[in-house]
């Protein structure tokens, strides 16, 4: 806040901007995130683009391009073990991470806060139509806060 008078400007300071990452947002942290899948798509092909792109996630997109949520290589073993039900199985039946999701203008440090509550490595960020815009990752997260903090 600056307070301007004929004689002087002065600018304070609110006690919040003394915390570490505050100014900081996700979107500040978010990386881009290029392997998506629809969720009508099988386990199998999930395993396929997962093996191929060697990651060890997706993000899910529903019909509208919507993120649906996030599936991981550990989620798709119970499925891979039963490879039959694998080709039928679409990703969209299968348990992963879903929403509620990060968004851009989301302070880092309550992002920190909600992914370490949630135990979650990686997170999704999408816009405000739910369309996907990247992921957020917790190693990042801590080095960038430890940054601001130092």
């Amino acid at each position: 806040m600056t307070t301007h008078s004929p004689q002087f400007a002065r600018t304070t300071h609110s006690p919040r901007s003394a915390r570490p990452g505050h100014g900081l947002t996700v979107a500040d942290a978010m990386d881009p995130c290029d392997y998506r899948i629809a969720d009508d798509s099988t386990v199998d092909q999930a395993d396929d683009i997962l093996r191929a792109a060697d990651v060890e996630f997706l993000l899910v997109r529903d019909h509208f391009g919507r993120c649906e949520g996030l599936v991981t290589r550990a989620g798709l073993r119970p499925f891979l073990a039963r490879s039959r039900s694998a080709e039928r199985t679409a990703i969209s039946a299968t348990s992963h991470q879903r929403g509620p999701f990060a968004w851009p203008t989301m302070g880092l440090a309550l992002a920190a806060i909600a992914m370490r509550i949630k135990h979650l490595v990686v997170w999704p960020v999408v816009d405000e139509d739910g369309r996907i815009l990247g992921v957020l990752r917790a190693d990042r997260v801590t080095s960038l806060l430890a940054v601001t903090a130092a």
